[in-house]
């Protein structure tokens, strides 16, 4: 697994989210540069679709609350835009599964003070949703705890 380089990183807090509240609503748009291998994360109560770009290979997060506690639920477009491909799809499934453990990575890490003030959620489950209209690829899977991806 690759390992996050904090430099690389860049946090932005936007509507009235700080480092350690909201819970709830609480949602993440984590983006990148393939061209400086940037990452970008925005922590806020809705996603920052101003920061999307057209390929669409962003990571959306959120965190949701059931009866029994709270969950992490990422979401991945593993179709991209425009009429569905499978060979594409399948490209950008692979691609998004070798580098889904450094998107988590980012994510914990730059939102580590709400972890610190929140440590119980570090053990909360993290799920990501393959979005796709083909079966094959649209699933929603079970990918650990964040305390897996602390560096």
């Amino acid at each position: 697994m690759k390992k996050l380089n904090p430099e690389k990183l860049s946090v932005e807090f936007r509507e009235r989210v700080t480092e350690t509240t909201p819970i709830l609503p609480r949602r993440y748009t984590l983006t990148h540069s393939d061209i400086t291998a940037e990452l970008f994360l925005t922590i806020g109560r809705n996603y920052a679709y101003d920061t999307i770009n057209p390929m669409r290979d962003e990571v959306l997060g959120e965190w949701l609350n059931t009866e029994d506690g709270c969950y992490y639920q990422a979401y991945v477009f593993v179709d991209g835009t425009g009429p569905f491909n499978q060979s594409t799809a399948s490209i950008r499934n692979t691609i998004f599964r070798r580098e889904l453990p450094l998107a988590l990575q980012a994510i914990r890490y730059g939102d580590k003070q709400f972890f610190i003030h929140h440590p119980q959620l570090n053990q909360a489950p993290l799920f990501i949703h393959f979005i796709s209209v083909s079966p094959q690829f649209n699933r929603n899977e079970s990918w650990g705890t964040f305390s897996e991806y602390e560096i």
